[in-house]
């Protein structure tokens, strides 16, 4: 695959062929109805959950210098990812919160996972619009089974407290040693019970995705 510097211009097949980096042995798809917290019922609830894609790890076992060729081989997974996640919540118009993580097996290293940050973060804000806040996220290095907490923020302000949250993905069999989980989280509402003050979602400027 050629080397595309704006997300906008991938094409995704649709048979998600993304390549000889990018093997893809399952995905996870998990959403959640919120409810109630033990207090008065949600008006109206909060939605939110993960999708995940176990690949294999094509730098496993050996170090590589130049990582980028696979950082641009997850730009497709990226898109085709956000889309069904969205689209499991209603539809990217209802999305006000995301993330993303990624975990690394073990014979792979920390910095695989940071490949994630371009393919993953700006998979979801080519669908979100407004999205101009930074997409929160996390990684790690573990084994089959192990929790990962996907951070929540809100789409186009990072200061809005009432958006701060996770999402734990945890899958038994994954990563093995040479996968890697890929990871998008959203959600369509704050925390519901939300009284931590500060700046509201109705007081965005959207100016600087800060505030």
């Amino acid at each position: 695959m050629k080397n595309v510097r704006n997300i906008k211009d991938i094409q995704v097949p649709p048979a998600g062929d993304f390549g000889e980096l990018v093997k893809i042995r399952k995905y996870v798809l998990h959403t959640e109805e919120v409810l109630h917290e033990f207090g008065p019922p949600a008006n109206p609830p909060q939605l939110r959950g993960f999708i995940a894609a176990v690949a294999a790890n094509p730098y496993a076992g050996e170090y590589i210098e130049d990582l980028i060729p696979l950082m641009e081989a997850l730009k497709p997974l990226g898109l085709l990812m956000a889309k069904r996640l969205a689209d499991s919540l209603g539809g990217a118009d209802k999305i006000v919160a995301y993330g993303k993580s990624a975990l690394v097996g073990e014979d792979g290293e920390l910095e695989h996972a940071a490949l994630w940050h371009e393919p993953g973060g700006y998979g979801m804000r080519e669908l979100i619009k407004p999205s101009k806040a930074i997409v929160p996220s996390t990684k790690k290095v573990a084994g089959p089974g192990r929790p990962l907490d996907v951070p929540l923020a809100h789409v186009n302000a990072a200061y809005v407290r009432s958006h701060f949250d996770c999402v734990e993905c945890c899958i038994a069999d994954a990563p093995r040693r040479d996968e890697v989980v890929w990871v998008q989280a959203m959600a369509t509402g704050p925390r519901i019970y939300d009284r931590s003050g500060g700046l509201s979602a109705d007081e965005i400027k959207g100016e600087d995705g800060l505030r």
